[in-house]
């Protein structure tokens, strides 16, 4: 259930004129009183005698009692509350009672005799509108400071109360709604959704991997964006606003938005942050610490989707096991990667992609301060898959691409554990939904490489099948008949040979693929391990043939050795120590 408190408005009549309207797609079928302040209010809905003006002069009565001087210019408060889509249609008697219970833990009419005159109209089955008069009939100011959380406060217990959908509380990070305003002039200019959250995601994309300011609004500039600068009169820039070309108000002027408004972390300063040298790097310049290698440059999108998987795994480990700033500050690179991913991603895994980007944003704040240099690793993964620009769907491209996915999955799915723990209920959520929307793209990205691989897996001769199958039952006895039923089985069975003939130990790699993560949440346990298998050994995505195995006394000159885009893996490593 969901309350909203309306910007406070002078015009109480205008207000009531739109509650029993028609709506603006005539969606409001019988608008009428389901209670008022003394349950005896006139409702110009289902009595046809009664005019809206004489509600607006009942509702009004308290503003005569003060000098045309002392009356608030702004006295009319109105707040919404809305049912889930998933909740059963409650009766009038339960919204009338629901509104008793929000005027009253808002402090509009808290019971002592003499608060706000106030009236509830339902006009649809899913939600009620609340308009109240801010002068009590004593003609005192009501004390309604911070309605807003009250009302969530109260709506949580009558959630539980009347068993209807619980809302997982907020706690003040997530970015701010769509008006309804918003949402209706989307609907009427066919937008796939509100101007405030398509900049939201352009603006994230924008972000995403960018090193310098310079270089974060020419990504805007790229995206189609209009941009209006705050700048001191030093000529320091303080803060932007954006806004879409097409999207005008009444005078046809563009409808700026601040970064700020868009969401918390999108505001300039808070952007400035993730530009902010590392300590480690800090120390290093000054001669203190020794420098990390630098990684190689990327290649192309498959090396980019590779080393981004490797990061991944490496920030997994560090939600697992490091402190609170660090995982918060892997978290919230993560949204970055996700973000570029989807903007490069391929049309076929775009939908899913481009979702789960756009819900992971919420799991990507909370008041656990994250600690920005840690998260170095993850947002030059970002920025190596916008520099490296969109993906093929097919060939090692798809196949890198079903890899980081599917390590991206996982990392959803550790992000809603450690929220989960710290109680942050909203970016549990999110990052459950984000999980969700992973694993449906990971099956679109899935099925070519896992079919050739299978393919390949199914043309070995019986005697390799009956030893990866013997090396199964030794190394994951529990899982080894579940994982042998699955589909990807022949894919993880070649992949096995592949990690031998290419000099590794089979049973090594798997034992490790299996130990370091869990596998409960994995619809494939096989499809999970092909993937660890091929990212921890170095071997292509997806071989070019099923027939170009390297023969066993040349191990190294086949294409299951490390290939030219692959990256060393010393190189790696010293990528995984930052």
């Amino acid at each position: 259930m969901i309350p909203r408190i309306h910007q406070q408005g002078s015009n109480t009549l205008g207000l009531l004129h739109y509650l029993y309207g028609k709506g603006t797609h005539e969606d409001h079928i019988d608008p009428h009183l389901v209670a008022s302040f003394d349950g005896m209010a006139p409702d110009p809905g289902r009595d046809p005698s009664v005019t809206k003006r004489d509600l607006q002069h009942l509702l009004d009565q308290p503003l005569s009692l003060l000098d045309l001087d002392q009356r608030p210019d702004k006295h009319v408060w109105h707040c919404s509350v809305r049912a889930a889509p998933d909740d059963p249609i409650l009766s009038d008697e339960q919204w009338g009672d629901i509104a008793r219970r929000m005027v009253a833990a808002t402090g509009i009419d808290p019971g002592d005799g003499a608060g706000c005159r106030w009236a509830a109209v339902r006009h649809a089955d899913d939600h009620i509108h609340i308009i109240a008069t801010l002068v009590r009939e004593d003609g005192r100011r009501p004390d309604h400071h911070r309605s807003g959380k009250r009302a969530q406060a109260e709506c949580r217990l009558i959630e539980k109360e009347l068993g209807l959908h619980q809302v997982a509380p907020g706690d003040g990070t997530a970015a701010k709604r769509a008006t309804s305003a918003e949402r209706h002039k989307a609907e009427r200019q066919g937008r796939e959704r509100p101007a405030r959250e398509e900049l939201r995601e352009t603006v994230r994309r924008a972000v995403a991997g960018a090193t310098s300011e310079e270089e974060f609004f020419d990504r805007l500039v790229s995206a189609g964006l209009l941009i209006r600068k705050r700048v001191a009169p030093s000529g320091d820039l303080l803060g932007y606003k954006v806004a879409l070309p097409d999207d005008r108000n009444g005078k046809k002027e563009p409808v700026f938005y601040a970064g700020s408004t868009l969401a918390p972390d999108l505001s300039l300063p808070r952007i400035r942050e993730r530009w902010t040298l590392p300590a480690e790097a800090a120390a290093s310049a000054d001669g203190s610490r020794p420098e990390q290698p630098a990684l190689p440059d990327v290649t192309g999108p498959a090396f980019a989707r590779r080393r981004a998987a490797a990061a991944t795994w490496q920030a997994l480990l560090i939600i697992d096991h490091g402190d609170d700033g660090a995982a918060a500050a892997q978290i919230a690179a993560a949204g970055e990667v996700l973000d570029a991913l989807a903007k490069t991603s391929a049309a076929h895994t775009r939908a899913e992609l481009r979702e789960a980007a756009f819900v992971f944003e919420r799991a990507s704040r909370s008041h656990v301060k994250a600690v920005r240099g840690r998260d170095r690793a993850l947002r030059q993964a970002a920025r190596d898959l916008v520099r490296s620009g969109p993906a093929l769907g097919r060939g090692e491209d798809g196949a890198t691409t079903a890899m980081l996915i599917d390590m991206a999955f996982f990392f959803a799915i550790a992000a809603a554990n450690w929220h989960a723990k710290k109680h942050h209920s909203q970016q549990a959520q999110a990052a459950r939904q984000a999980a969700e929307h992973l694993r449906a793209a990971y099956q679109a990205a899935a099925g070519e490489p896992m079919a050739a691989l299978g393919q390949r897996g199914r043309r070995t001769a019986p005697r390799v099948r009956q030893r990866q199958a013997g090396l199964l039952h030794q190394v994951l006895p529990e899982l080894a008949e579940r994982i042998r039923a699955e589909a990807g089985w022949p894919a993880l069975a070649a992949t096995l040979d592949d990690a031998r003939r290419a000099g590794h130990d089979p049973a090594a790699l798997l034992t490790d693929a299996a130990r370091r993560r869990e596998l409960d949440s994995a619809a494939s346990i096989s499809d999970v391990l092909v993937w660890r298998l091929r990212r921890s050994a170095h071997l292509p995505a997806l071989p070019a043939s099923p027939h170009d195995t390297p023969a066993r006394g040349n191990r190294r000159q086949g294409p299951s050795a490390p290939t030219r885009q692959s990256p060393p893996s010393a190189v790696i490593d010293a990528g995984r120590r930052r």
